[in-house]
């Protein structure tokens, strides 16, 4: 398998590469609409957690920031020609960073990870938003530590479990960069929650009797989680990116055991940052994302890959989305460009569940929508990527999204753009 999948990604590279020949001028958008926009009242900093709530005739959308001086904004889009800010709730230092959130219910968790291992505050914040404009915390579950820099990223949306990747006091990695697990939180007592389970990847930690993992180059970014999935469908499984570890998929039927089931990794082509691995249960495949941390395009190929997953335990990779026809340019705009979030299907009540179609942030690349009807030949049918004014060569830095049931696409720039309620106009459905 490992030299079927060097095969098909080196095919893949070599496809990007033609790509770069053939760029040329492209307009803002097409076949998405602005419909409207904050500047967020000036906060910007958009991070990777978008959660909506519908408090009777009103939407509310929650807002993570990816630093401070903001930790979240509660945004009323009941509106979405004029989003208001209701309330906007700052972080404890200038070291922290509430990257991250979700939402269940009127249950509300946000992540706070620091920018050294022992500083304060890490962990997760626990909010009830009943009354969304007024957050009120319910709980602090502390996880600073002499090795942890707190948690970075979480998922919640069965009101039971959230699943987080972070430190913790009594975990000790082996290099310092693989310093973030899995670790399942129980929160049906939000006022209360209490870790149930952890996985890290085997060598990673002082004390394990396997190996540390040979390390990706150039750039190594550590073999840690990053964004763990729970499908409705399959809430024994988790699906997770696991940085320059690639691609898992555990079985947590047992939540104090995590399990491998099974394990596919993009080593042998030196490429790393696996961030996000959206499962299509029903049709069996995983969506997975790897996100690009360099400026002008220096970590390309960043791609999002669509995987088979049919036999569970023997993954492998059917194609990746196509690059832009101007990528060359967003390459040369200054900031990112390449692959990071992608609508997660995780919140059915509030937003689409969406089994053809990927929505995706790529940086520079703006908000790009793609048909995956064909698995094995993906389209590209919308994208959205003006320029910002405020941002390194202009370069939009589209960082996270939501698409709502509404038929509307809530998404954020990294730096100063703020928050674009988008409308799909194209003809290819959006399911």
């Amino acid at each position: 398998m490992k030299l079927f999948t060097r095969i098909i990604l080196c095919a893949f590279a070599l496809l990007g590469l033609q790509s770069v020949a053939v760029a040329k001028t492209m307009p803002d958008a097409m076949n998405l609409r602005l419909v409207g926009h904050s500047d967020l009242d000036g906060a910007g900093k958009g991070g990777e957690g978008l959660a909506l709530k519908q408090a009777g005739a009103s939407t509310i959308l929650f807002l993570a920031h990816e630093s401070g001086p903001q930790c979240f904004s509660v945004i009323d889009v009941t509106s979405p020609a004029k989003p208001v800010v209701l309330r906007q709730v700052p972080v404890e230092a200038d070291f922290v960073r509430c990257n991250s959130l979700a939402l269940s219910g009127n249950i509300l968790v946000v992540a706070r990870q620091s920018e050294k291992v022992g500083q304060a505050h890490g962990g997760i914040v626990t909010y009830d938003v009943s009354d969304a404009a007024n957050p009120q915390v319910l709980s602090y579950f502390d996880l600073t530590g002499p090795n942890s820099r707190g948690t970075h990223y979480l998922t919640f949306s069965d009101g039971k479990y959230a699943y987080l990747s972070t430190g913790a006091k009594d975990f000790v990695p082996k290099n310092p960069l693989d310093d973030q697990m899995l670790m399942i939180v129980d929160m049906q007592d939000p006022k209360s929650p209490k870790e149930v389970g952890r996985w890290w990847m085997a060598g990673t930690r002082v004390g394990d009797e396997a190996p540390a993992p040979a390390r990706v180059k150039p750039f190594d970014s550590g073999f840690r989680l990053h964004t763990p999935l729970i499908p409705v469908e399959r809430p024994d499984r988790a699906y997770v990116g696991w940085i320059d570890g690639g691609i898992v998929v555990l079985d947590i039927s047992d939540k104090t055991k995590p399990r491998e089931v099974s394990h596919i990794s993009w080593q042998s082509l030196n490429e790393g940052f696996m961030h996000t691995v959206l499962p299509i249960v029903d049709r069996g495949l995983l969506i997975a994302s790897q996100e690009s941390t360099k400026e002008n395009c220096k970590d390309w190929p960043m791609r999002i890959t669509v995987v088979d997953i049919h036999q569970e335990t023997r993954p492998y990779p059917l194609s990746v989305l196509p690059p832009p026809a101007n990528m060359g340019d967003l390459c040369k705009d200054g900031g990112r460009f390449g692959a990071h979030n992608i609508n997660l299907n995780n919140m059915p009540a509030v937003s689409q569940v969406l089994k053809n179609t990927v929505v995706t942030a790529q940086f520079a690349g703006g908000l790009r929508i793609y048909s995956i009807k064909n698995p094995s030949e993906p389209k590209e049918i919308a994208y959205f990527a003006p320029k910002v004014s405020g941002n390194k060569g202009g370069a939009i830095q589209i960082n996270d999204l939501i698409v709502g049931k509404n038929g509307l696409i809530y998404t954020n720039d990294r730096f100063t753009g703020g928050l674009y309620i988008l409308k799909y106009t194209g003809k290819t459905p959006l399911n």
